[in-house]
């Protein structure tokens, strides 16, 4: 059985049900992602998590209605000046999670980026914030689910995959130019492309 877990319903508008796989709107931010999908993971097994959505790009990394999948994505868990929080010894903190290699590489080949995404509380909407979070955290989209929901999936030992659609730039601008539309448009490309590789249906038999 494969989850698609989206923050809205309406980003899986376009979605036809088929068997095998179920849906979960996870709510808004990571909070709502981690607990909703950890919840489900608990009640049910599932072979595939898929987190599917929207994303806003940094300057020059993916075009607005891209398709994207997301290859790993950070959350910033430091201190504001960017210095790591002192622990007790033995103790660490998971900042980064993973896509499935296998599936992500497939998707690579079908022409789809790989990309470092960036999981946030709030929407970066000024050309400081966005510039800081490309450079330090190397981020190339943003999302405020994407690390919550893999980091669940991996905490659960569920295999699992971030796939984006591009609505928007990442700044002082890009929110004027947000598009619903053309983001839900790339996320469904690069999703069919997925459901289309052989490699999900051996997943998909599991």
């Amino acid at each position: 059985m494969i989850l698609l877990a989206s923050a809205v319903e309406a980003e899986l508008g376009f979605w036809q049900p088929r068997r095998g796989v179920e849906t979960l709107a996870m709510g808004i931010g990571p909070v709502e992602a981690a607990s909703a999908l950890a919840a489900a993971l608990a009640r049910r097994e599932y072979s595939l998590v898929v987190n599917v959505g929207l994303a806003g790009a940094f300057d020059g990394a993916a075009r607005l209605g891209d398709g994207v999948v997301v290859i790993e994505d950070v959350m910033e868990l430091d201190l504001e000046t960017g210095a790591p929080i002192s622990l007790p010894p033995g103790e660490t903190i998971v900042a980064k999670a993973t896509s499935d290699p296998e599936l992500a590489e497939q998707l690579h080949v079908k022409g789809f980026a790989l990309l470092r995404g960036v999981t946030v509380a709030r929407v970066t909407s000024s050309e400081a914030t966005a510039k800081r979070l490309a450079h330090d955290l190397d981020a190339q989209v943003e999302s405020m689910e994407g690390f919550a929901a893999l980091r669940a999936a991996q905490r659960a030992g569920v295999r699992a995959i971030e796939l984006r659609g591009i609505s928007n730039r990442c700044g002082e601008r890009g929110l004027s130019d947000w598009s619903f539309t053309a983001g839900v448009a790339g996320l469904q490309r690069v999703l069919t492309a997925l459901f289309e590789l052989p490699a999900l249906q051996r997943v998909r038999s599991q």
